[in-house]
Parts: structure tokens; sequence; C-alpha cells
């Protein structure tokens, strides 16, 4: 059960700008920047994550407990994977208690503002644990594909409970709600698929560029 412990270095203002749902004529970019620079002395992350075989002729994690994945596009993601890595992910508890407070006190654009930063820090979080994780993938002969996360196309949340279980989440004070909302909120869990160096699969990962939907208000600019 490695655990990830380490400070981002910044916070992403394109990517809160995207969160926040603005256009650009909404707020300038100091605001936005003064935002994720406040997020910076206000996140802590941390990740924790587990290594497990996997079955993709099943869709089963092959845990102590198997562990049975349901969803079209998941397994579809997970086809070519011999291994999986199962994350978790936050940045504490202290940012909502910051943000809420915010809002209690009628900063709501602040407020607002922060949300999103917390929501790209997160994810910036899980990205570099990712890069962490990279070596070891390497060594072992495998690629890691773009992790996945419930509630992404049709893998039901309803999955929390084991991924926070095989991810040793709790180490990290990471739990759900009985609706399987993460708590803290500004939390995240995935799935990273590894398939052998010598397999080609490559899926192409979600992005703005190769959405169809270009009237969308978080499309990238």
């Amino acid at each position: 059960m490695p655990i990830y412990n380490a400070p981002l270095g910044s916070i992403d203002p394109k990517e809160t700008r995207r969160y926040a749902g603005l256009s650009i004529a909404d707020f300038d970019e100091n605001t936005i920047r003064q935002a994720c620079n406040d997020m910076l002395y206000i996140a802590n992350p941390r990740g924790s994550w587990n290594l497990y075989n996997y079955d993709n002729t099943t869709g089963t994690v092959l845990s102590e407990k198997p562990f049975k994945i349901y969803g079209t596009k998941i397994l579809k993601h997970l086809s070519h994977c011999e291994k999986v890595i199962i994350l978790a992910v936050t940045i504490g508890d202290e940012v909502e208690k910051i943000i809420e407070q915010s809002f209690q006190d009628g900063s709501y654009v602040y407020a607002l503002l922060l949300d999103a930063a917390a929501t790209t820090a997160v994810e910036q979080a899980a990205d570099n644990l990712e890069k962490n994780i990279e070596p070891r993938v390497a060594s072992m002969g495998y690629k890691r594909i773009w992790r996945f996360s419930p509630g992404y196309g049709d893998w039901d949340i309803n999955c929390q409970p084991e991924m926070l279980s095989l991810s040793a989440a709790r180490a990290i004070n990471i739990t759900c709600t009985s609706s399987m909302m993460l708590s803290p909120r500004k939390s995240v869990t995935a799935i990273i698929g590894l398939v052998p160096k010598t397999d080609e699969f490559s899926p192409q990962k979600p992005s703005c560029s190769t959405c169809s939907q270009i009237d969308c208000p978080s499309r990238l600019k």
C-alpha cells in the first residue's frame, strides 16, 4: 500500500476556468490566478494505491476478494490489460471548510473559483501520482493507459466502496456516503490499466479536441 504525499508546484488557471464554467469575459486572469495560488496553500495532496492482476476475459480484478467490473466502456478500456492499479487521491478536508466559509461570508466569486481550483488540484495530484508510479510500471514491462474513474461512461459509482477498499483509501482518510459520494468531496478514485509494452493497444483519452459537442460551456478555448 504505497502512500503518495507531495505538494503541488502550481495549479493550472486554464483548467480552473474550465471547471468554473467561465467564458473568457467573465473574470480577468489575475482573479483566477489568485484563487489558484491561494489553493496551493490550502490543498494537502495525498494518494494511496495498490497493484493487482486483472482477468480481461471476465473483467475481474484478482484481489483477495475478486472485484467484478461492469460497464461496456470500462471493460473495453481494460480489454488488453493484464494488471491494474487502483488508486485514491484527495486534497484534504480543510479545502471544503474554507470554500464553505467563503460562501457563507458572501464571497461568492472567490468561493466559486476556489472550488474550481480545488477540482483542478485533485486532478493534478492524480496526474502526479501516475507519473510517480510510471518507473515501476515500466520496470515490470508494462505501459499504463489513462485512468478511468467510477462515474465515467457507464461505470456505476456504486463500486466506490470496493474502490476505496482496494486502494487502501482509509489510510488517507477517504470514505464515501450512502449515496456513494466521496468524502472529502475533493477526492477521486480511479483504475489504471497496465498493458504489455509489446501490445500496440493505446486508447485515446477523451478531450475537448475529440468531443463532438462543440458548444459545450466547459470546452477549452
